[in-house]
């Protein structure tokens, strides 16, 4: 039988994005993103839980995280989960796992952060046979949402 590795976070950027280009003008950008849970307790108590996640964008989608994304933007992302491991200086094992995107949908409201809101062009030709993008962010964010 085979496995299943999938992802599917909304939340927002807890900084902007770090593009960095590979060899072979490969871009590759990287950022904290921030899950809250609310729930109540048992006396009725709001408790909201937050966890952070990295995430990695490649090609496309990491040019378009530079150019669109930016510190509390609010996104849904879609990937799996990675975990790699390497040695630090003093020889001890650390290990890392992020979410490797390969699905964006911007969720911020048009114009929110951004003058003149976000091109719709933006992005498709870059993108081709990279991802599937969806850049016109939705009007209301529970619009659309695909669960």
């Amino acid at each position: 039988m085979r496995g299943v590795n999938r992802v599917m976070l909304i939340g927002n950027l807890g900084k902007d994005p770090d593009v960095q280009y590979l060899e072979g003008n490969i871009a590759v950008a990287k950022f904290p993103l921030a899950t809250t849970e609310t729930y109540k307790d048992r006396a009725g108590k709001l408790i909201s839980q937050t966890e952070w996640h990295t995430v990695v964008l490649w090609r496309g989608l990491a040019e378009l995280a530079q150019k669109y994304l930016h510190k509390g933007s609010l996104i849904y992302v879609e990937g799996r989960l990675r975990t790699r491991s390497w040695e630090d200086k003093e020889g001890n094992k650390k290990f890392a796992t992020e979410i490797v995107g390969d699905n964006l949908i911007m969720l911020d409201k048009r114009g929110e952060g951004h003058p003149g809101g976000f091109s719709t062009q933006t992005g498709t030709d870059s993108m081709e046979g990279f991802s599937n993008v969806d850049i016109p962010p939705l009007s209301d964010p529970s619009e659309g949402i695909p669960f």
